[in-house]
């Protein structure tokens, strides 16, 4: 009788058990993929929202703290992976610097006080932050491209200058650095123990912030690295489009965007409404506040938990901030909607993936060099880039944001290459305009590398009133 007794409590709470696995993966409360011809569905995760855990309702709070991107643990990311017999041969990253002190100060107010100084008892941190201080205090005689040489290696004011990297910052970016040296040097062995000076490009605009960001990563991804091995070039346009930057067509599209943007305004009473609240209490004209674009001094405060600035007439405060965040948000989906940003897009960010596939294109071919790219710059690179790609559902670039392109071997086939892009460790390759039907046609959790050659080479400029190339959609008659 005891031992039936046993028997039928065991069998009791094995049912219970299975019945909670199953309530469990109903209610997506623990993961389920499932994998087909060995390949995970989560090599195909998507960038749209997330109806479990995102608000059902456009939430300026919620893409706010997306945006601050502010550290804590380490996240889930898709970068570096593939089926066994596929070989990565190089990866080109594309990052946004990380979070910065405000560029523009509400009138009439005090400036957040912000410590751009780097300390280990202050949060966020960062295991490797006092020993990335220590190696950039050895730095200053490394061999930069001017004007970078003159540039500080890391934040150290005790109050922020305008547009400083914040210890948020580097944190965020040493975090961007371990996470793909676990998965590109640990598990994928890109580059060797001793690795040189020509297995790296390295480009930064001439902002500290941008300079000290590359570092960041480039430290956590390489710690200790030797500095006569790293050589940061200089790009003096944000779009990195180095010696093809004259475009007078972009430009253009680039004014009629700005112009929808104005039209857009001009509409949200409410927004005007808000200004017009703001102004008075820093007692300013509401013209001159909108021209002070109070949303970035704003941003800073929320992401660092600030409160906002009062003055005798009252204070800024929380709804002033969801109305001007709300306004943004619909400011993006209508410039989806409308598309004269694709056009500013294109040709925008011709000229950056041109040189990305001739690297992958040498190192296809089997060259060594500059297989591991890094393009430290700003949202006004990346954006162009993401809707260029056809990326437009991808969120605004938040700070540190991270967009990557791996170029792949198939050891079975050794002719053939494939890439994968990922955004912020989202694989986003069959969302983009050039690849998103190939996973219909091909079990292959990627794209062929010839596909994006087409796309930059060629089908970019289909949409452009058909020029061929570069050049003549730039100077295109009668836009």
């Amino acid at each position: 009788m005891l031992f039936r007794n046993r028997f039928l409590l065991l069998l009791a709470l094995a049912a219970l058990l299975a019945f909670l696995s199953l309530s469990l993966q109903f209610f997506h409360l623990i993961p389920v993929s499932t994998a087909k011809n060995g390949v995970s569905s989560k090599s195909r995760k998507r960038i749209l929202p997330d109806p479990v855990t995102e608000p059902p309702v456009t939430d300026p709070i919620y893409e706010a703290r997306l945006y601050c991107n502010i550290p804590s643990v380490a996240e889930r990311s898709m970068e570096g992976h593939a089926p066994h017999h596929f070989k990565l041969v190089s990866v080109h990253v594309f990052i946004r610097h990380g979070d910065r002190y405000p560029l523009y100060v509400i009138p009439k107010t005090k400036r957040p006080e912000i410590d751009c100084t780097l300390v280990a008892n202050r949060k966020p941190y960062h295991p490797k932050l006092e020993a990335f201080v220590s190696h950039m205090s050895k730095g200053p005689g490394a061999s930069f491209e001017s004007p970078l040489h003159s540039l500080p290696l890391y934040p150290n004011h005790p109050l922020c200058e305008m547009g400083e990297l914040t210890q948020t910052g580097v944190v965020q970016h040493l975090q961007n650095g371990q996470l793909l040296r676990d998965i590109y040097l640990k598990k994928h062995r890109l580059l060797p123990n001793d690795w040189s000076a020509e297995q790296l490009y390295l480009e930064t605009t001439g902002k500290s912030r941008t300079l000290q960001s590359g570092l960041a990563l480039l430290y956590g991804f390489l710690p200790d690295f030797d500095w006569k091995k790293i050589y940061f070039r200089h790009q003096p346009s944000a779009l990195f489009c180095s010696g093809n930057c004259y475009c007078p067509v972009r430009n253009q599209y680039l004014e009629k965007e700005q112009r929808r943007q104005y039209l857009l305004r001009l509409k949200n009473s409410q927004l005007e409404r808000t200004y017009g609240e703001m102004a008075k209490i820093v007692d300013v004209p509401t013209k001159q506040l909108r021209a002070a674009n109070p949303i970035d001094s704003m941003l800073c405060h929320f992401c660092h938990n600030v409160s906002f600035p009062c003055t005798r007439n009252g204070c800024i405060d929380m709804e002033h901030f969801k109305v001007i965040k709300t306004h943004q948000i619909e400011d993006e989906r209508e410039r989806r909607e409308k598309k004269l940003y694709l056009g500013y897009a294109l040709l925008g960010a011709h000229p950056i993936l041109n040189q990305t596939i001739s690297r992958m294109q040498r190192a296809a071919a089997g060259r060594k060099e500059e297989i591991f790219t890094l393009y430290s710059a700003h949202d006004v690179t990346l954006s162009p880039v993401l809707s260029a790609l056809g990326l437009m559902e991808a969120r605004f670039p938040r700070f540190a944001a991270r967009l990557i392109f791996e170029l792949w071997q198939d050891m079975e086939k050794p002719s053939e290459h494939s890439v994968r892009i990922l955004y912020n460790g989202v694989d986003v390759t069959f969302h983009t305009s050039f690849c998103q039907d190939h996973h219909k046609r091909s079990l292959k959790p990627m794209c062929p590398l010839e596909n994006l050659v087409h796309f930059v080479k060629r089908d970019m400029f289909v949409s452009l009133g058909g020029s061929t190339n570069y050049y003549d959609a730039c100077h295109r008659e009668g836009f």
